[in-house]
């Protein structure tokens, strides 16, 4: 039986489109431990491999640990978003902010 963790990781990974070997090799998992994860219920993953997931599914990790809620919200996506931006090199941030005068620009 699946936990809710297990219905989270499957239901954005769907929605991604991948599958559990592409996701897997992008979070640094076996595929059959991320079968383990989204079928099983005795399975609790490190803090290291749902920080991989959720870099992966962009999300902020705080959504997989949260059980009153079943869809990603704008704060999960938003702090991925953020954990992201703060790893890029000096030059691609500077980019990125010149990409969203853009839009505030229209």
């Amino acid at each position: 039986m699946a936990t809710k963790l297990g219905e989270k990781i499957r239901a954005l990974r769907l929605e991604k489109e991948l599958t559990l070997e592409a996701l897997a090799l992008r979070a640094g998992l076996s595929k059959s431990y991320l079968w383990e994860l989204e079928n099983r219920e005795s399975q609790r993953p490190s803090a290291e491999k749902m920080q991989g997931l959720a870099d992966q599914l962009g999300v902020d990790v705080s959504y997989f640990l949260d059980d009153s809620v079943d869809q990603a919200q704008e704060a999960h996506v938003d702090k991925q978003f953020f954990r992201n931006y703060s790893k890029l090199a000096p030059d691609d941030k500077e980019r990125l902010r010149l990409i969203l005068e853009t839009f505030k620009r229209k």
